[in-house]
């Protein structure tokens, strides 16, 4: 089991960047595939972007392309999200999400989220 807990969420204004943490406890992080989801207000969750075991693979939603980048460190326990160029359509509570399946259409642990609200 592993236990993510998300931080660096806040109030931008468009055009900004912000960079998300995901701290990460328990056994073999480096196992897991690390993931991003969103949930804006009245919206379904959504993917964001997600990265394999050892970084060798990213995927990405449309929206995000050549703006948002997922990394993460294995002996820090941690994944990141740099979001560059952030619009109003950004704003969404952001969570962290790991599972041992790079294409898992479900992930299995969650973090409790933390809030990004990008103003026009």
């Amino acid at each position: 089991q592993v236990q993510l807990v998300e931080s660096g969420g806040g109030l931008v204004q468009a055009g900004d960047s912000l960079r998300l943490s995901c701290a990460a406890s328990g056994r073999s992080f480096s196992s897991y595939a690390m993931g991003w989801f969103r949930q804006a207000p009245g919206k379904e969750r959504e993917f964001v972007a997600a990265i394999s075991t050892r970084s060798i693979r990213t995927r990405y939603a449309d929206s995000v392309k050549g703006r948002f980048t997922i990394s993460r460190d294995n002996a820090k326990n941690a994944v990141s999200l740099q979001m560059n160029s952030l619009k109003p359509e950004d704003t969404a509570v952001y969570y962290c999400a790991a599972d041992p399946s790079f294409m898992a259409a479900s992930y299995a642990y969650w973090g409790q989220g933390t809030q990004v609200i990008v103003s026009s």
